[in-house]
């Protein structure tokens, strides 16, 4: 995954699309996209296989929310996750574990 550079927000800009994004909340709490997806085994392996550092901030944001949320508060607006700053920082390595879990369903299909 060297020289790959995360998707910024998603790729068609909508104000139906940022209304439902600022609805769902998460972003109140400094979470991502990424942050909220349901861990299946697909996106437990995109989780183990990211760089240290990414790792980390995930971790530090999912660790801060729940805090807020344990104490029923919210960040500051001005610290809140903006729909077009939102980064899909799970997508590339996502995406490849899927791929290589269908090529691996085929292969044991086929053989």
């Amino acid at each position: 995954m060297a020289g790959y550079v995360a998707r910024r927000g998603p790729m068609v800009f909508s104000s139906l699309g940022k209304w439902a994004y600022n609805l769902s909340g998460f972003n109140q709490y400094g979470l991502h996209r990424d942050d909220c997806l349901y861990e299946n085994e697909d996106v437990k392996e995109a989780i183990r296989r990211l760089p240290r550092k990414v790792y980390d901030e995930r971790n530090y944001r999912i660790m801060r929310a729940l805090h807020l949320s344990m104490t029923k508060t919210i960040l500051p607006k001005d610290q809140w996750t903006k729909y077009e700053d939102d980064v899909k920082y799970l997508e590339p390595y996502l995406q490849e574990v899927i791929k290589e879990r269908e090529e691996r369903e085929e292969w044991n299909k086929n053989h």
